[in-house]
């Protein structure tokens, strides 16, 4: 009984000094000091990234005359969305079909007043302007379109593994001459008696003709580059 005793009796020494030698001591002091330090991004190289852009935005002629599919391939995201001189909605998809079927032609195709606006490493926005000169689109129908003109787009561009990727675009076109003016300044609605009669009303003729269109509505043309 007494050896048992003892042995109870050290073990319960041997508890307690282990408890004070490890159970009380408190919690280690973090000694890194960049747990909390934010990584900074790269700042981006700008004269590379607008030479880059400026050289695929410049290339679209060429592509345009030697039908180079491959390069709207290479240059345009397959989710890629744009927004025709009509107002339409287009893909990579439409803009491959038209360069590679020749549906999209033209004798002269001018890019001028590019700039690019570098948002970051992998994002950047181009803008610039285009004058077509003989600019045709075949459309479904078998019928051809003038497209010939000026319109101004912009472009944008995100880098993906890499490379370069148009993924949105809005082309318009340039009016020619001067915005109509108001022959008057605005007045509160008038009464039932000073309503204009219907023959005061525009006639259906000052509408614009489909030839004044930028592009044709079954299958718009695209004016910008790849």
């Amino acid at each position: 009984m007494k050896r048992f005793l003892l042995v109870v009796t050290l073990s319960l020494v041997a508890a307690l000094f282990a408890f004070a030698q490890f159970g009380c001591a408190g919690p280690q002091p973090t000694t890194s000091t960049n747990t909390n330090m934010a990584i900074a991004e790269p700042t981006p190289d700008k004269a590379a990234i607008e030479t880059e852009l400026t050289k695929i935005e410049n290339d679209w002629p060429r592509v345009l005359k030697d039908h180079d599919a491959g390069a709207v391939k290479r240059f345009e995201a397959d989710d890629a969305v744009f927004i025709y001189p009509d107002g339409s909605l287009g893909d990579k998809t439409q803009d491959v079909k038209d360069i590679e079927s020749g549906a999209l032609s033209a004798e002269s195709w001018e890019i001028a007043d590019l700039k690019v606006n570098v948002l970051g490493n992998d994002s950047a926005v181009v803008s610039g302007r285009s004058i077509v000169k003989g600019g045709k689109y075949k459309m479904s129908d078998g019928k051809t379109q003038d497209i010939s003109g000026e319109y101004r787009w912009i472009d944008t561009y995100v880098r993906r593994n890499g490379q370069w990727q148009l993924v949105a675009g809005a082309t318009t076109p340039v009016m020619k001459g001067p915005a109509p003016k108001p022959t008057q300044s605005p007045l509160p609605s008038p009464s039932p008696s000073m309503k204009a009669s219907p023959a005061t009303r525009a006639s259906p003729t000052t509408k614009p003709s489909p030839a004044m269109k930028a592009a044709p509505t079954s299958s718009p043309a695209k004016t910008k580059t790849p």
